[in-house]
């Protein structure tokens, strides 16, 4: 009597209904290999990941017919950790998180986002973030204009005007008028309404720009003397070291 298809392993198998095959998958996860249950990785009907495992195989396999996904592997054993025992991980949090909004496994995003972690990045820093004014773009701009001045030197320094009021936004304005350097190479954040002040910030700026593989400081800029404001006031020089 032949072996019928159902009884073949579940990762060297890639065409035919995964309905009938069997229960063991064998998976390659961005080169981290692992063996589970199909039942597990459909534990969330309407999660991304279970659909890849429904109806008609949704997957490539590798040279040895495990189910490959293109994801980060080192960060999937806490994923498949919460599926087998609905255990939250206490490692690695940001990362599990990205991987858990790809994998749309939403009891598992709800409860990370409960952690201090995320909470406190996506309640409270991003949600300040949100209120100041194209931060983003300053950013991008920042990096811009140091990478600009970085040629055959070892740092580079971009100036940036911070005020949180639209009155200090006009002070800046006539600082700026009197300072004596390229306007355009100064870059504006702000003003805005919410509660962190400017030393919050500035510190949200360096852990973005930091994050971003950067390494960098800033200081308050001491304008020259005959400067008819207190420049410290609003002006504060970041200080990129390349090497």
């Amino acid at each position: 009597m032949s072996i019928s298809s159902e009884h073949k392993p579940l990762g060297k198998q890639v065409t035919g209904s995964l309905h009938t095959l069997s229960p063991i998958v064998e998976l390659n996860v961005g080169g981290e290999m692992y063996t589970t249950t199909l039942s597990t990785l459909k534990k969330h009907p309407g999660s991304k990941l279970a659909e890849m495992f429904t109806g008609q195989p949704k997957l490539r396999t590798d040279s040895e017919g495990r189910f490959f996904i293109d994801r980060p592997g080192t960060y999937f054993k806490y994923i498949l950790e919460y599926l087998r025992s609905n255990q939250v991980p206490t490692q690695c949090i940001q990362d599990v998180y990205k991987e858990a909004l790809f994998y749309d496994i939403e009891p598992l995003i709800k409860q990370l986002e409960d952690s201090p972690q995320i909470f406190g990045e996506l309640v409270g820093r991003k949600q300040f973030l949100a209120h100041v004014p194209n931060y983003s773009e300053n950013i991008e701009l920042m990096i811009r204009i140091a990478r600009a001045e970085a040629v055959a030197s070892r740092r580079s320094s971009v100036i940036v005007c911070v005020v949180r009021t639209e009155e200090d936004a006009a002070r800046c304005q006539d600082a700026l008028n009197s300072l004596d350097m390229d306007k355009k190479s100064v870059v504006k954040f702000g003003p805005w309404k919410a509660a962190p002040g400017i030393s919050d910030l500035l510190d949200c700026i360096q852990m973005d720009i930091e994050a971003k593989g950067y390494k960098i400081s800033f200081q308050p800029h001491v304008a020259e003397k005959g400067f008819r404001f207190k420049s410290h006031d609003f002006f504060y020089k970041f200080l990129f070291t390349w090497w």
